[in-house]
């Protein structure tokens, strides 16, 4: 049993909004929920289509493949997806460059699944916030390579540079995580129009302070708008019933 609530802002910035939300509490194939945040980037409505066109193939995929392993499940899927990206921006001279990030996540039996490709994230909630993907970004390279600080790369002028993203390359290399849900955790899948926005420890803060999923996400989309709300806002709250 799940409790979700999902949503996308365009943001006070921005004219077009090209972050992409899919959930389900329902079976998708063989997988027992999945839930999807994608922020595509490209010029005219290149990114709005890139982020839509790949949640929808990965949620195609996933729904006729004959795998069981989930890990499994949702690489291909990404992959297909990839490589069906590319085709399209091939066909349509305004597609040219597009791409996206994806985070895709299931819960099986108490586990949480995980792949991501870019900056979007998710994150694990409960006594504390704990950032589950990593960054495929120009600043987290720095960081890990000890040339920045955390509050350095969150003010750097690059910190938009990704470093992977869909429909990038046709050898794609997805990053996958899984972990054990305990009793109490809340996960929080989201673009960089949040995580840019609001600081780790005040998303948190929101979370512990609203009650319901659905107040969780509409606190955390109006924080980002009120720190000035510069890209699109995609957000995704799940609460898991872990039974022992």
């Amino acid at each position: 049993m799940l409790k979700t609530f999902s949503a996308t802002d365009v943001g006070r910035k921005r004219q077009v909004n090209q972050d992409y939300v899919y959930t389900s509490e329902t079976s998708v194939g063989k997988l027992p929920n999945l839930f999807i945040v994608a922020d595509g980037m490209g010029g005219h409505n290149a990114g709005d289509y890139a982020s839509s066109f790949t949640t929808k193939f990965v949620v195609r995929e996933i729904t006729s493949s004959d795998q069981d392993n989930p890990i499994k499940i949702i690489r291909s899927a990404i992959e297909k997806a990839n490589h069906a990206l590319i085709r399209e921006a091939r066909k349509n001279p305004d597609y040219e460059g597009m791409g996206t990030t994806i985070v895709v996540a299931t819960i099986v039996d108490g586990y949480l699944y995980v792949a991501n490709v870019g900056d979007s994230r998710l994150y694990l909630v409960n006594d504390d916030i704990v950032q589950i993907t990593r960054d495929h970004s120009l600043v987290e390279e720095m960081v890990l390579a000890g040339k920045l600080d955390r509050y350095e790369a969150r003010v750097h002028p690059d910190k938009n540079i990704i470093t992977r993203a869909i429909g990038a390359v046709e050898d794609l290399k997805v990053d996958f995580f899984d972990l054990k849900l305990r009793e109490g955790d809340t996960v929080l899948m989201c673009t960089d129009g949040l995580s840019n926005m609001v600081e780790d420890q005040d998303m948190r803060m929101i979370m512990d302070r609203e009650g319901d999923v659905v107040s969780k996400t509409e606190a955390l989309i109006n924080a980002a708008n009120e720190n000035g709300g510069r890209d699109n806002i995609g957000v995704i709250v799940i609460e898991p019933f872990i039974e022992y």
